[in-house]
């Protein structure tokens, strides 16, 4: 997302600034045009309490500068800093998903998320919300008004069917999800309606699965012989190949907003399963089918799926790609309202 919009953005003519870690690999000041500054990042030292100093350490540099807006993309870890928002800067907060109801928080944490979403609602004066579901959350919570817009995602069109061998499959002989090791992203749900199918098929897991959950699943699932688990893959021409050529796409995420991984697979022409909920139903309506326990999953998994239903829903899909969540429109939107809401302020 700051990639796409602060390109974006700066090709448009405007001057963009974007903070980053000091330790990130990329060290330069520039990049596309985009200016980068650097600030302390403790996170590799302390863990997550170091998200807080590194906002922290950002907010004092923004301070000093004389920005005309700032956009905060999230407020987990700075909107505790908002008596410390520069003064003279226009303040827009993306709301981001509800991060309170993430299953891998602790009571105490979801009760600071709670907070922390309502010190972004004081400290910030406009607010973007990337999902319909959202927009109405915090217009019912907060008595606010936000603007709507999406993520966006490119339609991919150079598929390397070459690639696939690497992995052990050919062309819509596997189902696949892709997501973090998170217990609300339902993995454990998929992965149990596929073992207990009698599928042939085999499938594959995406995903750093290192921590205490993923390990979980891996345990779990790792001797059922069609289920591979290939860790995390950070190359999208490999990552986009493979849910082309997948015959099922599961998106089991249930907390958010409109999820990027969900426009990327459709950008890419799969055949979408997606946990009921109202994000996924705000994205895809009727073009994917839905599940709600392990046994909706094994019967989708076993069921020959119409050929032409699943046709249709992959090319309704494109076209939403193509006339809504495509990044030329997602930065014209932000541009938009960026401008409206500093105009605004001016007043």
């Amino acid at each position: 997302m700051a990639q796409y919009l602060a390109v974006g953005l700066f090709n448009k003519g405007h001057q963009v600034t974007v903070y980053n870690s000091h330790n990130h690999p990329y060290q330069h000041d520039v990049w596309n045009g985009v200016k980068i500054i650097h600030c302390f990042d403790a996170e590799n030292m302390i863990g997550t309490a170091g998200q807080f100093v590194y906002d922290l350490n950002c907010i004092r540099n923004a301070r000093k500068q004389n920005f005309d807006v700032i956009l905060f993309l999230g407020y987990t870890s700075s909107s505790v800093w908002g008596k410390l928002f520069p003064k003279n800067a226009v303040i827009i907060s993306n709301m981001d998903g509800m991060e309170w109801k993430r299953d891998k928080y602790s009571k105490p944490v979801q009760q600071f998320l709670k907070y922390a979403e309502k010190l972004a609602i004081k400290y910030s004066q406009y607010f973007i919300a990337d999902s319909t579901v959202i927009q109405t959350y915090v217009e019912e919570k907060y008595h606010i008004k936000s603007k709507y817009i999406p993520y966006g995602a490119e339609i991919f069109e150079d598929k390397n069917e070459g690639i696939l061998a690497k992995y052990g499959v050919s062309k819509l002989s596997y189902h696949m999800l892709m997501a973090r090791m998170e217990p609300e992203n339902n993995i454990d749900m998929i992965l149990n309606g596929f073992h207990i199918s009698n599928s042939e098929k085999k499938f594959i897991v995406i995903g750093n699965y290192n921590n205490s959950y993923g390990k979980l699943m891996y345990q779990k699932y790792h001797t059922d012989k069609r289920i591979q688990f290939l860790g995390g893959i950070f190359d999208a021409e490999i990552t986009n190949t493979l849910r082309a050529y997948c015959k099922l796409y599961f998106h089991g995420h249930s907390v958010g907003g409109t999820n990027p991984s969900l426009l990327e697979a459709m950008a890419n022409g799969s055949i979408i399963v997606a946990h009921d909920n109202a994000f996924n139903r705000a994205v895809l309506n009727g073009d994917a089918y839905y599940f709600k326990t392990s046994e909706d999953v094994r019967k989708l998994v076993v069921q020959s799926n119409g050929h032409k239903e699943s046709a249709l829903m992959v090319k309704n899909n494109f076209v939403k790609i193509d006339k809504e969540y495509n990044w030329p429109n997602i930065v014209d939107l932000y541009e938009n309202f960026i401008i409206e809401c500093y105009n605004q302020s001016k007043k």
